[in-house]
């Protein structure tokens, strides 16, 4: 009903015939009954992750947009069985051409992210026998895009010790974050090495003045990324002085003003309700800007490198602390990470008991910066 051409009609026909085969071979060997179609079982398969319970919201919002845009270039109607290698290849090299907010392509890491979305749904379209064993097109690619390894953004003592100082001094603004929330939050990043979720879930109960720690635990406001990341980290005198002072004015209500009792030790509050921080690209930003670099420059992930490298740096009993102390202090298994990439070598070395960033210890060096940030034109006011 196609055409009226003659040869056209039989090259569609043979064409729908060998479809029918395939499928009638297909519930042969396999058993299989049910079409799969690329957005209908997309949605099933980020339901059936939910339930299980394994990854975050976060990760499941990611997903859906990589698969999202898999729907996009395929088809939503797309039979899975219909996805052939050619197609994904076409769809990396559309990836590539994607614009992201910032004017920017995707990278090379990201392209993979989202093949490795895909390729998980073809996992569970084995499982549910929807596609034959070992249909993945994903997998069965030779050559995919990697991410480039370069050395992570890390800030060396002096310059942490700045980032810190242009935290304490920022000037508040009542519409965002008050200064006296933003210092003991970057000092927390800096000297406990914690995760972004890790951080902004830590619960008044998780510091313990007594003991001397910070412990980082699973709870209702966010998971841990592995097994090895529930840890207790040293309570740092430097950060004992910051949140004391913090929870004396923020018990007083000077820092939380009239909001609820809350439990989280950083909260936020939406319509009276309790919440766990979620934006921070802002404050690093404002921070940031603040001591002399560019926004976008220093993220949390940043600070978490930072503490590792000066971590290294300490003396456990006056001898240099083990790798295996830091990388469980970071959350990990084994030293492999802090080795390859967490651990960095600069050009202070700054061997002490403790991690600290003073900008006293670094007046010289920071003497200029630090006036430029203060604008009094003397570094002493920041000291």
């Amino acid at each position: 009903m196609a055409t009226k051409d003659p040869d056209v009609a039989q090259s569609l026909a043979t064409a729908r015939l060998r479809e029918l085969e395939e499928a009638r071979r297909s519930f042969g060997l396999h058993g299989r009954r049910q079409r799969a179609t690329l957005a209908a079982f997309a949605a099933h398969h980020l339901i059936q992750k939910k339930r299980a319970g394994k990854v975050t919201d976060g990760w499941l919002e990611l997903a859906e947009n990589f698969l999202g845009r898999a729907a996009a270039f395929f088809g939503s109607e797309r039979d899975l069985e219909t996805i052939r290698v050619s197609d994904v290849r076409g769809w990396c090299a559309s990836l590539a051409q994607v614009k992201t907010r910032g004017g920017r392509t995707l990278s090379a890491g990201t392209v993979r992210h989202h093949l490795n979305a895909l390729s998980n749904l073809f996992l569970r379209a084995q499982e549910e026998e929807v596609v034959p064993p070992g249909w993945n097109p994903v997998a069965a690619m030779m050559e995919k895009p990697t991410a480039q390894r370069l050395e992570a953004r890390w800030l060396e003592v002096p310059d942490a010790a700045l980032f810190l100082e242009a935290a304490r001094t920022l000037p508040t603004r009542r519409s965002q974050l008050g200064a006296s929330l933003v210092y003991p939050l970057i000092a927390t990043y800096l000297l406990t090495g914690g995760r972004r979720a890790e951080v902004l879930g830590l619960e008044l109960e998780d510091v313990s003045f007594g003991r001397g720690t910070v412990t980082f635990r699973p709870n209702t406001w966010r998971r841990l990324k592995t097994r090895t990341s529930a840890r207790v980290v040293p309570l740092w005198p430097q950060l004992r002085e910051i949140l004391d002072a913090y929870l004396n004015a923020r018990s007083a209500g000077i820092v939380l003003h009239e909001a609820p009792a809350s439990r989280l030790l950083f909260p936020s509050f939406r319509v009276g309700t309790e919440h766990r921080l979620m934006e921070l690209r802002k404050i690093f930003d404002r921070v940031a800007v603040r001591g002399g670099w560019q926004a976008g420059d220093i993220r949390s992930r940043a600070l978490r490198h930072t503490y590792c490298s000066t971590r290294l740096q300490t003396l456990d009993a006056g001898a240099p602390v083990s790798q295996f102390t830091v990388a469980r202090e970071m959350g990990h298994g084994g030293d492999s990470l802090v080795r390859r990439i967490y651990g960095h070598l600069g050009d202070v070395r700054h061997r002490a008991e403790v991690v600290e960033y003073r900008v006293e210890q670094h007046a010289a060096a920071l003497s200029d910066r630090l006036a430029a940030m203060l604008g009094d034109g003397s570094a002493s006011a920041g000291l």
